[in-house]
């Protein structure tokens, strides 16, 4: 950078360098090589690489940018901040950082611990219990929010100590719907044909079963809860494609034939040869 630091709504952050006073942002700029021999002098010199450019903050100061070429640092840059008085002769070093630069490997967002599981991440043998007052369980003996299952459950004494709440099984059921099977999946795109049509679709019961089903197709998504308005091409009113299968043919009987011996033929004899 070459000049000052503007907002993205393109007012300046910073009065112009037209609006500084005479002679302090030329006093900045040249700094530079006051900036490096700092960094050298906090370091090495062979610590300090190729000169990036110059940024402004406020007319009074100035960040000088290098590459730094340190062991762990590949890609970042040394930021020295210069600053300067209206009138003075020289700037004077404000102070010095490491500073990531565009192509600089980064450590990724810290993320809790307790959002650090994924989807696929529990393997056998392993415990994870949910988290505590989870909104996704509400007690068993308070309502699903489901009108047929809490029906069915009271009917046949079915008692669980948790069940989903109503929020939980809204957010599953918008993850089912956004997910691989769902009606905006690539494969889902790539066919007419949907699931509710389909003689291997088992609707689910009670209010989710308005939307999803399981598919008992071993060929296609067996085992998985897919939405009603999925597809594949595995659908059970697919038609065969035309010309399949393998080419008919007559019966070829190889008993029908006779098999003769043939005589061996003797070469004729070379006149050259003839005792004539």
């Amino acid at each position: 950078m070459t000049g000052p630091i503007e907002e993205s709504t393109g007012k300046s952050a910073v009065a112009t360098v037209g609006q500084w006073p005479e002679g302090l942002a030329a006093v900045l700029t040249a700094a530079a090589d006051q900036a490096r021999a700092a960094v050298a002098e906090f370091s090495s010199p062979e610590a300090v690489g190729d000169y990036v450019g110059v940024g402004y903050e406020d007319p009074n100061a100035g960040t000088h940018r290098f590459l730094a070429h340190l062991p762990g640092y590949q890609g970042w840059q040394w930021a020295v901040v210069v600053a300067a008085y209206p009138g003075a002769e020289h700037a004077t070093i404000s102070e010095m950082v490491l500073v990531p630069g565009p192509t600089a490997l980064l450590a990724p967002d810290w993320v809790p611990w307790e959002q650090r599981v994924r989807q696929g991440d529990l393997s056998p043998g392993d415990l994870l219990a949910p988290a505590v007052d989870d909104p996704r369980l509400v007690p068993g003996y308070t309502a699903s929010g489901d009108p047929q299952v809490d029906e069915t459950a009271a009917e046949i004494g079915l008692a669980r100590r948790w069940v989903m709440s109503a929020w939980g099984r809204s957010e599953a059921a918008e993850r089912w719907h956004e997910g691989d099977y769902g009606p905006d999946s690539p494969m889902s795109r790539s066919t007419k044909r949907v699931c509710r049509d389909c003689g291997f679709f088992l609707p689910l019961a009670g209010s989710l079963g308005a939307m999803f089903g399981v598919c008992g197709n071993e060929l296609s998504a067996d085992g998985h809860v897919v939405d009603k308005r999925y597809g594949c091409g595995a659908h059970s009113d697919t038609p065969a494609p035309a010309g399949t299968g393998s080419a008919i043919y007559e019966p070829y009987d190889d008993g029908v034939l006779d098999i003769s011996e043939t005589q061996p033929v003797t070469p004729p004899e070379d006149p050259a040869e003839s005792p004539d």
